[in-house]
């Protein structure tokens, strides 16, 4: 269709909104309850435009585009328009910009900056709230809440869930739980994807980085790391590092500000495989429950517990590679070093903040001892190094410390969608034929798509496996299994969509570039390593040798396998 912006002539295609147009056409339009791919509400009333004929402004975001239509998008009336909302949310918003945990991120921020927006007189005494910090993983500040509303699209389109939702009407509404119940009572999975999308800094994580500091100002205390594989295709976005993988450097960083130890991710998630590959084997073979459902991520687990606590018995009983690592380093590592293991601490660098509620849930402990002692997410460690002053960019690559520091290709892509099912059927053909998988790149579970679904050649058996990231694609995936429309061997699901490399911890601004640069990084990593099948690690073999048995031994069962419990579908 043919249309005029700002008096220059454009051709577009039928279905596009304004917004979708004048993007398309360079010209930019501020938004802030907008979010791509999901269903627009046209509430904050930013990216408003004139149109000829129309009466008044209308919301480009939500204004179809038709045929002959004149658009114009940055007039003084626009201008004066978008300014004038931008000063009364920041009359109605917190003050403390310096200490906010989206200092310098906001958009809000950024808006009132470039609208040279001023603080109005308030004509209202401002409302103030109690701060929700019941979730081990979410802190919800409704203070600085701007009823953008796009936390709860995330929570219901995407993920859904619904664990949030708009209340009361005018100048009293809010985003609460339902009956304004703590958060940490509702179905909230913690993933973490409405932090993401929040403009502000209404919703943030269970901060952690002063905890750790103590820790590592605790004489006594033997402080260990672990990195996990998103973290190392992201954090170096954050520090405008553009090397694939910033684990090396991150290495010689966390050493400089105090920690003993730091070991790789990657190696539990080897040692995740060789224990979940196996046990697939075992249920293929000798009949047990399928199809198996992975149980890496927590957000996940949460989800299932709560909607589908049919399917638990369907759930590896692995724990996840945070949780393994720790077990490995508390239960195998300390002991080989002489040192007590209530006396080490393990601090985890995770992409996820549902990773966070996955370390205190009472099922992750062996003798009393928790696997796990603090999580930080990406954005966290960032804000971690910066108050130690530490640059990456001045940091020199060293390497992780052994033995649990040595990991394969198919425990660095752990990280994406479609990763997990593949580094587990690269160990289940051999373990099932004998004989190494030929084409270790098994493209049928790779990319950003919400369902994959593949059947693999295992020898004679034909594997039937399905894929799913974001829980609204997860809801979909076991309603149809549930009706018998399919059928699977093998289900891999992840709560974020894209997988960890798109978790709830990951740098806040959201952009569907980094996330497709991110994804080549993790494949990078994988392919350019000599070892690429997790059960070809020498350290895994040896940890089987030397402590484990066997997988799914008596002793493996002890420290990496877990059970999960239904909990109620509404609170």
């Amino acid at each position: 269709m043919n249309v005029e912006i700002n008096g220059a002539p454009y051709q577009f295609d039928n279905g596009l909104t304004i917004l979708d147009a004048c993007r398309k056409a360079g010209i930019d339009i501020p938004t802030l309850c907008h979010l791509k791919n999901l269903t627009p509400s046209g509430s904050c009333r930013i990216c408003v435009v004139e149109v000829d004929g129309a009466r008044t402004l209308v919301p480009s975001c939500a204004y179809p585009l038709s045929e002959g239509m004149k658009v114009r998008t940055n007039t003084e009336r626009i201008r004066d328009a978008r300014k004038l909302i931008v000063e009364l949310l920041i009359a109605n918003h917190p003050q403390d910009c310096l200490s906010c945990s989206r200092s310098l991120t906001c958009e809000l921020q950024k808006l009132a900056q470039e609208l040279g927006a001023e603080p109005r007189p308030q004509w209202k005494e401002r409302r103030t709230y109690p701060v929700d910090a019941s979730s081990p993983s979410l802190v919800r500040d409704s203070n600085k809440c701007i009823i953008c509303g796009r936390c709860v699209r995330v929570c219901e389109e995407v993920q859904g869930i619904g664990a949030i939702d708009f209340t009361k009407r005018g100048f009293q509404t809010m985003v609460l739980p339902a009956f304004n119940e703590d958060l940490a009572s509702t179905t909230c999975v913690n993933c973490g994807q409405c932090i993401k999308v929040c403009p502000t800094g209404a919703l943030s994580e269970s901060f952690a980085v002063r905890e750790t500091i103590d820790v590592l100002n605790t004489k006594g205390k033997t402080v260990v790391a672990q990195i996990a594989p998103a973290v190392r295709v992201a954090l170096g976005e954050l520090f405008g590092v553009d090397e694939d993988n910033v684990a090396p450097l991150l290495v010689d960083a966390l050493r400089r500000i105090g920690f003993d130890y730091v070991f790789d991710t990657n190696f539990a998630a080897d040692l995740t495989i060789m224990e979940e590959g196996s046990e697939l084997v075992h249920r293929l073979t000798s009949g047990g429950v399928l199809p198996m459902i992975t149980s890496c991520s927590p957000g996940w687990i949460k989800f299932i517990e709560h909607f589908f606590p049919q399917y638990l018995p369907n759930l590896s009983s692995c724990k996840s590679p945070q949780q393994m690592q720790g077990a490995m380093i508390k239960g195998y590592w300390a002991k080989r070093m002489n040192l007590d293991p209530r006396q080490v601490h393990v601090v985890s660098l995770m992409p996820c903040t549902a990773k966070k509620f996955e370390a205190q849930r009472p099922e992750m402990e062996v003798d009393g001892i928790r696997d796990v002692d603090i999580v930080l997410t990406t954005r966290e460690v960032a804000r971690l190094l910066k108050a130690y002053d530490v640059d990456l960019k001045t940091c020199r690559p060293a390497a992780f410390d052994h033995p649990l520091g040595e990991a394969s290709g198919a425990g660095a892509i752990f990280g994406a969608t479609g990763g997990v099912a593949e580094a587990a059927l690269r160990t289940a053909h051999k373990l099932v034929t004998g004989r190494d998988l030929e084409n270790l790149d098994i493209e049928a579970v790779r990319g950003f798509t919400g369902v994959k679904e593949a059947t693999i050649a295992l020898g004679d058996l034909r594997l039937r496996c399905a894929v799913a990231s974001g829980l609204a694609n997860a809801r979909q995936l076991l309603t149809s299994l549930g009706s018998g429309e399919r059928k699977y061997d093998f289900i891999e699901i992840m709560a974020c969509p894209g997988g960890c490399l798109n978790g709830g911890g990951q740098p806040t601004v959201f952009d569907v570039d980094a996330l497709q640069e991110r994804l080549r990084k993790i494949y990078a990593i994988d392919a350019g390593m000599q070892l690429r099948r997790s059960h070809d690690n020498p350290s895994i073999q040896k940890l089987y040798a030397d402590f484990l048995g066997k997988p799914n031994s008596e002793t493996a069962h002890r420290f990496l396998h877990t059970h999960y419990h239904p909990r109620p579908e509404k609170v």
